[in-house]
C-alpha cells in the first residue's frame, strides 16, 4: 500500500506493485550457470553464454536497485520499512561474517592441527621424512620453493589505506547528519579514491607473487589460502567502492538528508565490515 492509498491516521506497511526483474535474475542465472558448464566442457558457446547472463544480471541490477531507489525518493517507506531493511543488511552482513569465518576456520585448522600432523614423529619419518612441520608450508608433496608474502611493504600500506578509509566514511557520514553536502561529497570520494588504491595496490602485490616470489593458488596449502582469503576479500571491497560511488552519485542528485539516509548507512556498515577482516587479515596471514 502506498503512503497516498493509506487511510488516514493509520499506519501503513509498502507493498510493491509485482516486479519483472526476478526473470531477469533468474534468466542471467540460468544463462551464466548453462554458459559454467558449456566453457568448462570445452564447447565454444560457453564464455558467450557467461558473458549474456553477466550483461542481464547488471541490467537486472541496475533496474531494480533504480525502482528501489525511486520508491524511497518518494518517500514510499515508512519507519517499519525501514527497521525491514537494518534487519536484512544485519542479516546479509552476517551471514559474510560466516562466509570469511569458514576460511579463517580452514587457515588455523591447516597451521594448527593438520601441519602439525603431517610432522608427526612416527608417520613424519616413515611417510615424509624431509617434510618440516612449519608454517608457511606447501606440503610434504610439492617440491617448488617460494617466498611468502611479508607484512611489511604493500600489506602494510594497504592496512594503512582501508584503516583511512573507515576514517574518512565515518567523516562523510557525519557531515551527511549535519547536513554539510560538500563535506560529506569530498570525503565520500576521499573514501572511494582509497579503496580503489587498495585494489590497485593488491593487484600489484599479485603480479609480484606470481613473478618474483613463486608464490602462486597452486604453491600447496599456503599459496591456496593466502590467494582465497586475500582474492575474496579484495572482491568485497572492489563491491564496497561500487557501492560507496553509487552513494556519492546520489549525493550529487540531492539524495538523502539527516533523517532518511539508510542505503549510505549500509553501504557504510559494509565497508567498516571489509575494514575489520583485513585486519584481521593482516596478523593472522602476513604478520604471523
Amino acid at each position: 500500500m502506498s503512503a497516498a492509498a493509506a487511510p488516514a491516521g493509520k499506519p501503513y506497511y509498502f507493498v510493491p506493485q509485482p516486479s519483472h526483474w526476478p526473470i531477469f535474475g533468474s534468466g542471467a542465472v540460468l544463462l551464466m550457470g548453462t554458459g559454467a558448464a558449456f566453457w568448462f566442457n570445452k564447447y565454444e558457446p560457453g564464455p558467450w553464454l557467461v558473458l549474456a547472463g553477466f550483461c542481464l544480471l547488471l541490467v537486472m541490477l541496475f533496474g531494480w536497485f533504480g525502482s528501489v531507489i525511486n520508491e524511497s525518493e518518494h518517500r514510499l517507506y515508512n519507519q517499519r520499512v525501514d527497521t525491514s531493511f537494518r534487519w536484512s543488511m544485519s542479516f546479509f552482513i552476517f551471514s559474510e561474517v560466516m562466509f570469511f569465518a569458514a576460511f579463517f576456520g580452514a587457515l588455523f585448522y591447516v597451521r594448527n592441527v593438520s601441519v602439525p600432523d603431517l610432522g608427526d614423529a612416527l608417520t613424519g619419518r616413515v611417510l615424509w621424512p624431509d617434510f618440516a612441520a612449519q608454517w608457511p608450508t606447501n606440503g610434504p608433496y610439492l617440491k617448488q620453493a617460494f617466498t611468502p608474502m611479508g607484512a611489511i611493504g604493500i600489506p602494510l600500506i594497504n592496512t594503512i589505506i582501508l584503516v583511512t578509509s573507515g576514517g574518512t566514511l565515518t567523516i562523510a557520514h557525519h557531515a551527511l547528519k549535519a547536513g554539510h553536502r560538500g563535506a560529506l561529497k569530498f570525503w565520500l570520494f576521499v573514501t572511494i579514491v582509497l579503496g580503489f588504491s587498495f585494489i590497485s595496490l593488491q593487484g600489484y602485490e599479485y603480479t609480484h607473487a606470481y613473478s618474483e616470489l613463486n608464490l602462486k593458488l597452486s604453491s600447496g596449502v599456503y599459496g591456496s589460502t593466502f590467494f582465497m582469503l586475500t582474492g575474496f576479500h579484495g572482491f568485497h571491497v572492489t563491491i564496497g567502492a561500487i557501492m560507496l560511488s553509487v552513494m556519492l552519485v546520489r549525493a550529487f542528485r540531492g539524495h538523502f538528508d539527516a533523517e532518511h539516509h539508510f542505503a549510505f548507512e549500509a553501504a557504510a556498515w559494509y565497508w567498516h565490515f571489509v575494514d575489520v577482516v583485513w585486519l584481521l587479515l593482516f596478523v593472522l596471514v602476513y604478520w604471523l
